[in-house]
């Protein structure tokens, strides 16, 4: 088990959000997790990740307890977080924004250098002194991603990647996703876009109001029309 949350609950101030909220992501697995607007997917990633204060419960992280560690500590173990908004720095090239991101090389982890990156990222490769503000919303999910990996992490997760881009964008960031998950990293994912899910995850966790509703494989949520309609219809 890499990841793994255990009654977890946290909001923003007096707003709990999440409540008793169980999770668990293994190495070299997607986990997309799934939910209307507003069940807390997005929260869910920042608690995980310590931007947001656990108020109750435990998570775990590489056979590590990080529910009270800061989260710069927490992506210095190895788990990297890209955010909705992106967040890259848009006043610097794309070659300083991966420099910004890189960390040494990590016991168990993919080492990704500037090369393999562009490798993955053929598009950045071609663009290393374009600055991150004049670049597309796609462009820079790119390269948020990207900077991310510089991190050289054990775990990924990713906010919303498909919302808002091209369905050309998307289908590379799909293809990035899978080839993620073929180099062993494990990824989870927070989206709308059941479509997208489908091809990228091998498991769906859907939230309801802060809760866990359902926990099961992509290919057992499609099979139930009536599960998809009563958690994700709109």
């Amino acid at each position: 088990m890499m990841l793994e949350a255990r009654q977890l609950a946290a909001g923003y101030g007096l707003a709990r959000v999440l409540s008793g909220l169980d999770l668990q992501l293994r190495a070299g697995e997607v986990v997309a997790l799934l939910g209307r607007n507003g069940a807390g997917k997005s929260t869910t990633l920042k608690a995980l990740m310590g931007v947001v204060p656990v108020a109750s419960g435990e998570v775990t992280f590489a056979g590590r307890r990080v529910e009270r560690l800061a989260s710069w500590r927490i992506a210095r173990l190895g788990l990297a977080y890209v955010p909705e908004d992106r967040r890259i720095f848009t006043d610097l090239s794309v070659m300083e924004n991966l420099e910004a991101g890189r960390l040494p090389r990590r016991e168990g982890a993919m080492h990704w250098s500037v090369e393999r990156l562009f490798e993955l990222f053929p598009n950045l490769g071609r663009m290393r002194d374009r600055r991150g503000g004049s670049m597309s919303g796609g462009e820079q999910q790119m390269l948020s991603i990207a900077r991310s990996l510089m991190g050289n992490p054990l775990a990924l997760l990713l906010d919303e990647p498909s919302e808002g881009l091209a369905p050309v964008i998307v289908d590379g960031m799909a293809r990035t996703i899978l080839e993620l998950k073929r180099e062993g990293l494990c990824v989870l994912l927070a989206e709308q876009n059941l479509r997208f899910a489908r091809r990228v995850a091998d498991r769906a966790c859907i939230l309801e109001t802060g809760q866990l509703r359902y926990s099961g494989t992509m290919a057992e949520l499609d099979a139930d029309p009536a599960l998809r309609e009563r958690h994700l219809a709109v």
